[in-house]
């Protein structure tokens, strides 16, 4: 048994490591945006699936040596992929078509031994009820669980932080030979394992009633609804924070231990409790869904133990509804399903065909749907009306939730890079307020009236840090300015005539945005030359462009994507800079505390970083809190000090090491 366990643990937690590694590789190459790990999740669960059904076809279709030899070849041709480096080549094409990129790059770079080792779980189990026909294979997909949640625990904890992400690739594609070396020790034991092929294929053939097709179907349903509230739930997590691997690990770590609750002891799955439960999940969802403001550690923490309560309940019910052994490829073959199903749904198919993020409340009331298909043989006929009445009063309520996503707003609008809203809201004495939304998060404001519809706003008033900086480079003659983030395009205000302002911005929408819901790039006096693309990625294929100022602007939720942040991306705009240019960093964020990382880059570099931390007056409706980053020349900084309000010096943190592309780490930074 100790080599079964060895070979299953070192595969699932394998499986599970390359997961933030890769995603963590590739993220760079597509703007940063939290879309690449739900793209990711839907690439792994579909190769789940492959590699279950290639398991299922092996134990239905060939005798017991055959399989053996069948899968020991496949092992040995996987080993000429290695090592699982995503080839960069793929960056100049990924903004082209994101989602169906980010799929082509994941086959390439891990697609062979992902699959391998998807099909080692059911694939030992099988081996291993083969073998001791006594024995209780199920414990065997606890114990992978088990060794998946190790695995994405470990990463954000003691992998992340301490090694580069090249190391990393490596230094899994080493632990994969082994496990190839360990899963074939498993194939001989198994091939010895069987004294006779026509007493395998004898006690195989023993009468076992093959599961209906609602039981299947019920087994994809629940499977599907825990894969569908998991992207879901992360996605909810991570819009308005950062895609960060933390945020990535911890729900699909819940997600797995219920796996491990359930399919180890099943009466970890204690019914009543959990259904007692349930309900209550249900409301704090209710109030997440419904916009009310609480603090991200609660926030985080709410929506971790509802998630919890779904899986359990979800899993709790799979298991209770678990097959004979013979049948337990067919079992995890549904499963996959299920899991694929819900994760095409919300990482490919809602960004096409919805508008605002509807797939949550779908989720949820699937979930209660379920529940009500389950109980409804154990109920009394009173008992099912009341549950019936109870499920139409949620859909009910989960409907008036979805209306309100795009309810009262002028433009709801979605994409790989996420929904965008525009509203309208009066402001006493100053008429309208025109904002742009990212999720939740503010990207620019403008008031409509003719008299301030020019006037800078928001994180780029006059007082901020960009503001003075931009008034502070100006002279006589005209001024070159890249800006990295359009959103309402407010920076366009400062424009004067024979300036020129070159917007790089990732996401067509936004752009669509600016120009019809906003005035700022019309009413410039500079001349406006949109570039579309990840403005990192645009730079590096340009000629230096000689900017007198290059501001860092653009956000994924509340966050500056990490790549924008590394001593690569520095150098690429210091490249770019007049020799007495500067770089203006915009690091306000709720959630991370940037400061080190711009001070640690600009120690490297050996400039100054100057900082504006600008927390407007009471009453002033035309500035919000921001903070920002200018980096130049010591000898530029001294000058325009002289005219700067409120700037102080950046100090770097003692021993906080700076980010590079290849090292990175969010943990140390949140705040």
């Amino acid at each position: 048994m100790l080599s079964f366990a060895t070979t299953v643990f070192l595969s699932a937690f394998l499986l599970f490591q390359i997961q933030p590694i890769i995603a963590k590789m590739i993220l760079p190459w597509f703007g940063g945006s939290s879309s690449v790990w739900s793209t990711c999740l839907v690439f792994f669960q579909a190769e789940l699936l492959l590699g279950y059904l290639y398991v299922h076809l092996l134990h239905e279709l060939l005798s017991p040596r055959r399989q053996n030899v069948v899968h020991c070849v496949l092992l040995l041709l996987s080993l000429a992929t290695l090592p699982v480096i995503a080839d960069p080549a793929w960056k100049d094409v990924a903004f082209a078509n994101p989602t169906w990129n980010v799929l082509v790059v994941l086959a390439a770079a891990v697609g062979m031994p992902y699959l391998l080792l998807s099909t080692t779980g059911p694939l030992m189990q099988a081996w291993y009820a083969r073998s001791f026909a006594s024995a209780m294979p199920y414990r065997l997909y606890a114990l992978s669980n088990l060794a998946s949640m190790i695995a994405l625990l470990s990463y954000p904890v003691l992998v992340e932080p301490y090694f580069r992400v090249h190391d990393q690739a490596m230094a899994w594609s080493a632990a994969y030979a082994l496990f190839v070396v360990a899963c074939l020790g498993s194939a001989w034991l198994s091939w010895k394992g069987v004294s006779s092929e026509r007493e395998v294929l004898k006690v195989s053939s023993e009468p076992v009633p093959r599961p209906p097709l609602s039981e299947c179907l019920l087994w994809i349903g629940l499977a599907m609804t825990a894969s569908l509230l998991l992207l879901a739930m992360t996605r909810h997590l991570t819009q308005d924070v950062a895609p960060v691997p933390f945020l990535w690990v911890v729900p699909l770590s819940i997600y797995l231990l219920s796996f491990i609750l359930c399919f180890d002891a099943p009466r970890y799955y204690y019914r009543p409790g959990f259904l007692v439960a349930l309900p209550i999940a249900f409301l704090v969802l209710d109030r997440v869904l419904d916009g009310g403001g609480m603090e991200v550690p609660v926030l985080v923490s709410l929506m971790c133990l509802s998630l919890f309560v779904f899986c359990m309940v979800c899993h709790g019910e799979l298991v209770r509804r678990r097959p004979p052994v013979r049948h337990l490829t067919l079992f995890y073959l549904m499963l996959s399903i299920g899991g694929a199903l819900g994760g095409t749904f919300v990482g490919l198919l809602a960004p096409v065909i919805f508008n605002a993020y509807f797939e949550l409340p779908i989720g949820l009331f699937l979930c209660a749907l379920l529940v009500t298909i389950v109980l409804w043989r154990d109920l009394r006929l009173i008992r099912r009306l009341l549950l019936v009445v109870a499920l139409l009063a949620y859909a009910y309520r989960l409907g008036g939730i979805s209306i309100d996503y795009v309810e009262n707003y002028r433009v709801v609008v979605r994409n790989f890079y996420g929904q965008l809203r525009v509203d309208d809201a009066d402001e006493e004495g100053l008429g309208i307020k025109r904002r742009i939304l990212h999720g939740r998060i503010n990207h620019g404001e403008q008031f409509l009236a003719a008299e301030h519809r020019r006037q800078p706003t928001a994180y780029y008033c006059e007082d901020s840090g960009v503001g003075q900086a931009l008034r502070g480079v100006a002279g006589e003659r005209p001024l070159k300015v890249g800006i990295l983030g359009l959103g309402a395009g407010t920076l366009a205000t400062y424009g004067r005539s024979g300036d020129e302002l070159r917007m790089y911005e990732i996401n067509e929408q936004v752009l669509d945005l600016a120009r019809n819901e906003f005035s700022y790039l019309g009413d410039s006096l500079a001349t406006i030359v949109p570039v579309l693309g990840d403005g990192r990625l645009m730079l590096e294929r340009e000629p230096a462009q000689n900017f007198d100022l290059l501001a860092i602007d653009a956000f994924s939720g509340d966050s500056i994507p990490t790549h924008l942040l590394t001593l690569e991306a520095m150098q690429a705009y210091l490249r770019h800079l007049k020799s007495d240019g500067v770089l203006a960093v915009h690091i306000t964020n709720r959630y991370l505390d940037l400061r080190p990382v711009i001070a640690a880059a600009a120690e490297q570099l050996g400039i100054s970083a100057l900082i504006f931390d600008l927390d407007p007056a009471a009453g002033d409706r035309f500035c919000r809190h921001s903070v920002w980053v200018l980096l130049m020349p010591a000898e530029r900084a001294a000058q325009l000090a002289k005219t700067f309000r409120g700037a102080e010096k950046l100090a770097p943190r003692p021993g906080f090491p700076v980010w590079t592309d290849s090292f990175s780490n969010l943990l140390g930074i949140l705040q």
